[in-house]
């Protein structure tokens, strides 16, 4: 990982912001520090990071409106660090643009694992209409989905469902997210379809559909696709 990619640690604890340098800059990652949310938005104008590890419980504004701001100008991947572990405010934060969310305490091999995807998510390969993640592959320009070299036949709302998340590999999308992107928003509250179509994709893509470790279910909050090896 180059080193000029900077993370914005916008957290009021000193000794998290000490914690999460140590780990990021033995990374090869450089760090830019923020105690608050004025502080922290100056500091995404200023410096514009490359990520930012975001805090809801900041002393002079909730992350959540800070989110909001953000999201008003800037695209960067913006990964929640937060004691706050709630379904609600995981979701709401979710919804109104983070990335990602990882509750206190937390373990930095993850939280590493977490901000690569998220940074590899900000350089698409253009170039190329090919995604691939271990031995699934689908290849948008031909329509067409493989599992070990193996032809997959999906019906077309299996396939934007796999399609969206093979593009947000690593993330983890909310129920109303998903729900929302693949049949549209009128079916935003529908959990219980959703729940079909994932035991769908589970079942032609898992080798244990009930042990799932491709489609995994963050509990309350929607799903994730692991990234595979």
């Amino acid at each position: 990982m180059s080193i000029t990619q900077n993370i914005l640690v916008i957290d009021d604890e000193p000794q998290i912001r000490r914690l999460l340098k140590l780990g990021l800059e033995g990374s090869d990652f450089k760090v830019t520090e923020a105690e608050n949310a004025k502080q922290g938005i100056m500091e995404v104008v200023n410096s514009r990071p490359s990520l930012i590890l975001l805090d809801l419980g900041l002393p002079d504004e909730d992350g959540l409106t800070v989110i909001k701001k953000l999201r008003e100008f800037s695209d960067v991947p913006v990964i929640i660090l937060s004691v706050r572990n709630s379904e609600r405010d995981i979701i709401t934060a979710l919804d109104n643009g983070a990335d990602d969310y990882i509750t206190k305490p937390f373990n930095t091999g993850e939280l590493l694992a977490r901000i690569r995807v998220a940074l590899r998510h900000t350089q698409p390969d253009q170039k190329t209409s090919i995604f691939t993640n271990g031995n699934i592959m689908i290849d948008f320009s031909g329509h067409i989905v493989k599992k070990s070299n193996e032809e997959i036949k999906l019906t077309s709302t299996e396939y934007s469902l796999l399609a969206l998340f093979m593009k947000n590999a690593g993330k983890v999308l909310t129920h109303q997210y998903i729900l929302k992107e693949v049949w549209g928003k009128p079916y935003s509250d529908d959990t219980q379809y959703l729940r079909v179509y994932i035991a769908q994709l589970r079942k032609k893509f898992e080798i244990d559909p009930q042990n799932p470790k491709i489609f995994t279910t963050e509990s309350g909050v929607g799903y994730r696709m692991i990234l595979q090896e």
